[in-house]
């Protein structure tokens, strides 16, 4: 027995001398998951990255259905510091850039992941099946990438992601709150249907000043008005960009007017770029295309994000537009079911689960995990924001004037000390959840 005990504590103590000497590169190697494995040049915070498939089951709860790809960007800085989980929500090819860094790692002197969402990028089962697109599955995604890469990153980890990714970093934590020990979603909203209905009224009264609404509702009523100016321009544009649309043009430029107040607010414009009503046609078409082109709702432009429509369709849920105050200048008569018209395979049959989205609230409602939400002030997305009552595990920032651009560098500068201090508490002294 002596001898058994003194071998199992050599083996042991071995195994560990081997494990201290075994770089990212040779323990990726070893995965059984990981499928291929890519060098890729890197932002200079960070000493070496990889680009690496993971295998993945189409559907967790059922193997037999197949596998995927998905494709992980890591990022090392060091074995000993803490992971930023970044859920990105779309494709992420953008993280391949040599100059790519997420905002979290300097200020945690951080490693870094980014995922690619299922379903987008070079993350795509060969056979698609649209109900395996689900937040369950992928939350399971990230919480394999978790499990996989935590016996080498023994650090504490964070998740983020921003607007959808932010979404999809709150569903992880929401279904595995034990894989990371905290959270930060961006302008992450929490909708509970395909048209929420909270957007609308946000955007008619909260956006913004009172002033600034009235600029930009007016600004509608003259694209609507000037239609018959307007719409040889809107037709030229269309052909020179070769779109094409699942409604006719002429209820595509009513989308695209009501579209435009959205879009406002979401992205920050300023007010002085509105033109006035009496500018000149070609001054008024460029302002209209630069804040709500049509390429959004047209088949080659919504491409890219098609998976998004149906994960709003059944989990996720959207906007609606409110047609009242343009109701007698619009050509079409309801906008109820857009998206389903607008950017949905003709006769698709999404039933709209709301119950996962209520998993979720309730969960943030009784965590004790820690949890930071981000929003900017005039951000239509904010209508839709997660309401927490403030605790030392969950905190909600809001940017004054801020929009879906919002982010914790961007913050007033007491702000972001504030939130940076609170992050690295987190992390330096995770709480124990219960």
């Amino acid at each position: 027995m002596k001898q058994l005990v003194l071998l199992f504590t050599f083996l042991l103590s071995s195994f560990c001398s081997i494990s201290q000497d075994v770089n990212i590169l040779d323990f990726l190697k070893q995965q059984p998951l990981v499928q291929d494995i890519d060098t890729l040049a890197c932002h200079d915070f960070f000493e070496e990255a990889y680009k690496i498939l993971v295998k993945q089951p189409v559907n967790h709860s059922d193997t037999t259905q197949g596998y995927f790809s998905q494709r992980v960007l890591l990022f090392h800085h060091s074995t000993d510091a803490p992971m930023v989980l970044n859920t990105e929500g779309y494709a992420a090819h953008y993280a391949t850039s040599p100059n790519y860094i997420n905002e979290l790692c300097p200020h945690l002197n951080a490693n870094l992941i980014t995922v690619e969402h299922r379903y987008f990028g070079q993350s795509v089962p060969e056979n698609i099946d649209w109900s395996q697109l689900t937040v369950a599955n992928a939350a399971a995604d990230h919480h394999i990438i978790t499990q996989l890469l935590k016996p080498f990153y023994k650090s504490a980890w964070l998740s983020t992601g921003i607007s959808k990714g932010g979404q999809t970093a709150m569903y992880h934590k929401a279904f595995y709150p034990d894989d990371v020990d905290a959270t930060i979603a961006y302008v992450a909203p929490l909708n509970f249907g395909v048209e929420d209905g909270r957007h609308e009224p946000f955007i008619a009264n909260k956006a913004g000043s009172k002033t600034g609404r009235k600029k930009v509702n007016n600004f509608q009523l003259t694209l609507l008005k000037c239609r018959e100016k307007l719409s040889p321009l809107f037709q030229q544009y269309i052909d020179e960009n070769e779109l094409t649309f699942q409604l006719p043009v002429e209820e595509i430029y009513d989308y695209c007017v009501l579209e435009y107040s959205f879009a406002f607010w979401q992205w920050g414009y300023a007010l002085n770029s509105i033109p006035p009503p009496d500018t000149s046609v070609h001054a008024l078409f460029d302002h209209f295309m630069e804040v709500s082109s049509p390429n959004y709702l047209s088949k080659e432009g919504s491409a890219g994000i098609y998976p998004f429509f149906v994960q709003a369709a059944h989990e996720l849920g959207y906007y609606g537009y409110d047609i009242k105050p343009f109701r007698k200048h619009l050509k079409i008569k309801t906008t109820k079911n857009y998206l389903e018209r607008i950017f949905l395979v003709p006769n698709s049959t999404i039933l709209y689960n709301g119950e996962t989205m209520k998993r979720v609230k309730s969960f943030i409602d009784s965590t004790t995990h820690n949890m930071m939400f981000i929003y900017g002030e005039n951000d239509p997305w904010s209508a839709t924001a997660v309401n927490i009552k403030p605790k030392p595990n969950l905190v909600k920032v809001v940017k004054n004037g801020g929009s879906h651009r919002t982010r914790i560098n961007n913050l007033p500068e007491l702000q972001q000390k504030r939130v940076v201090e609170i992050i690295s508490s987190w992390i330096d002294k995770p709480l124990k959840a219960k």
